[in-house]
């Protein structure tokens, strides 16, 4: 059992959510991106999900994108984020996750990225363009090293999929609430309670929800079906005000929500 696993065992045990916030790494510094997930921790956060500038982000909306433009521009690398994990590491032991996509993996080596990525701290990987079926080499290294392998579950997912993801997936599940990017308007409509109660007719692993959560409400609504919830685009907004006490104050509000 890895270290989220734990965490969301230990959750459940206290009838509680996880509060898992994201933050694109390098922007507008890697030295505030470290002031931010110290930050993060500290309003009672859960597990910090930090991206992992690319090019191409397939999955993600305007407001990442420029965040991870911004990063690029400030020369921060995947093997720059690992040794970032490194240093945050002497600060806090939350369990943090690295949110990336293939390409950069791939250039680095599937093994070597594993091995250096757990030897830093990292806890837990998310790949959106590499599904379990492509991932057989991913999922067996990351298993022997202790790395979870989260793959993504969507409202187009069929029962075949959601089986293959559940098996695949170490951590949680992470069901992407939207058929859109990250950023996009969440509907609170029954149909994210009806899809992850058909995952969970399928596996008992934990499921956090992303893409679109962007007020304490939508997380409290969420957090009464999911066993976490995944705040990004609404975080980096704030983070680009550069005044602390507002992303605090946005913070302690989603953690208050969601208990």
């Amino acid at each position: 059992m890895n270290k989220i696993e734990k965490l969301f065992k230990k959750l459940k045990a206290q009838n509680k959510k996880a509060l898992i916030p994201y933050i694109m790494a390098g922007d507008p510094s890697l030295e505030k991106t470290k002031e931010i997930a110290l930050m993060f921790e500290e309003c009672g956060a859960d597990i910090v999900e930090l991206g992992v500038p690319f090019t191409d982000p397939l999955a993600d909306g305007p407001t990442i994108q420029r965040a991870a433009e911004r990063a690029l521009k400030n020369g921060v690398s995947l093997r720059k984020v690992i040794s970032f994990v490194k240093d945050l590491r002497q600060k806090t032991k939350i369990p943090l996750v690295l949110m990336t996509y293939y390409n950069p993996v791939f250039k680095y080596g599937e093994g070597e990225f594993i091995v250096d990525a757990k030897d830093a701290g990292v806890d837990g990987v998310i790949i959106p363009d590499l599904p379990p079926d492509e991932a057989g080499g991913f999922i067996k290294l990351s298993k022997k090293a202790g790395l979870a392998a989260i793959f993504l579950l969507a409202p187009t997912s069929t029962e075949d999929r959601i089986k293959k993801v559940a098996s695949a997936s170490t951590g949680f599940i992470y069901y992407v609430s939207i058929t859109g990017i990250t950023g996009a308007q969440l509907l609170l409509d029954g149909s994210i309670e009806k899809s992850i109660n058909g995952i969970r007719r399928i596996t008992d692993k934990p499921i956090a929800v992303g893409f679109g959560v962007s007020t304490p409400d939508e997380a409290a609504s969420i957090a009464g079906i999911a066993d976490g919830v995944i705040v990004g685009s609404a975080i980096v907004k704030k983070a680009q005000t550069g005044v602390d006490e507002e992303l605090r104050d946005f913070l302690f509000k989603l953690r208050e929500a969601i208990k």
